[in-house]
């Protein structure tokens, strides 16, 4: 039997990156995805998840097309579980990221880290939570943060601040619903090489600092390489499987290392 062969997830952002490689992890142990996201197409190229998962495993999946600004977005996705028999998997991964100059940072741009990468965290978690309950089976929410919501970084503060109010969300979650059986855990990746993940992936930064640049985060890396979706895709199917039965309120760092000795 599968890990996950009796889950339905639901994963935000899964169209691309970090989600698209959870989406197909919980697929190829079994469990049936909604992959929700404002964009249907990867960004690097592919099939799309649903239809990719449907080629590579017995899984079933579908898209829904879902901005996580918005709740009523969110709370479509979560009731699109329904066709496969209800959420009991739900995994808040859509997020942005760029670097910022704290003193040149806009209202609209601060509201949008947090709209994007904290309300939508929050509102995906209670539209799950909501039906969780209902189902009175229990569940298992999963939280994308990062390790910048761990120590925090000078060079983006609205991101590290939308990302440390992901990791307190999820302690105060877990102590929520963990009378009825709901699981909530955080990931905080560290560097991970996917469209939105580094800087040093700028067209327009010189491809010598570039190269520059990456071989000094490199250095503070022991594990000395970048992390891939499939790191991360791991770490959520333990929390997504009775693996992890007994965890709740937690951070798993995924970075190679990064933060052990900062």
């Amino acid at each position: 039997m599968s890990l996950l062969s009796d889950r339905v997830a639901v994963v935000t952002g899964g169209s691309s990156g970090i989600g698209r490689g959870i989406s197909l992890a919980l697929a190829e142990h079994g469990a049936d995805v909604v992959v929700a996201d404002v964009r249907e197409e990867p960004k690097e190229g592919g099939l799309p998840t649903h239809e990719q998962i449907a080629a590579d495993t017995d899984a079933e999946a579908t898209f829904v097309t879902c901005d996580v600004t918005n709740v009523a977005d969110l709370e479509a996705a979560v009731e699109a579980a329904d066709a496969f028999g209800g959420v009991n998997v739900m995994v808040n991964n859509a997020g942005i990221y760029h670097p910022e100059a704290f003193l040149e940072t806009t209202e609209a741009e601060y509201q949008q880290m947090l709209d994007i990468n904290l309300k939508g965290v929050f509102f995906g978690a209670q539209a799950a939570a909501a039906r969780m309950v209902e189902n009175g089976d229990g569940g298992s929410i999963i939280n994308t943060s990062s390790v910048d919501g761990i120590f925090g970084h000078g060079d983006r503060p609205s991101y590290s601040a939308s990302k440390g109010g992901v990791r307190l969300l999820t302690y105060s979650l877990a102590h929520r619903f963990g009378p009825d059986g709901i699981r909530v855990n955080a990931i905080h990746p560290g560097a991970v090489g996917t469209m939105i993940g580094s800087e040093f992936a700028d067209a327009d930064l010189d491809p010598e600092a570039a190269a520059e640049g990456m071989e000094q985060l490199l250095q503070m890396v022991p594990l000395g390489r970048m992390g891939q979706p499939e790191d991360i895709a791991g770490a959520a199917v333990f929390l997504a499987s009775d693996l992890a039965g007994y965890v709740t309120g937690a951070s798993l760092v995924v970075d190679g290392g990064w933060t052990c000795w900062r």
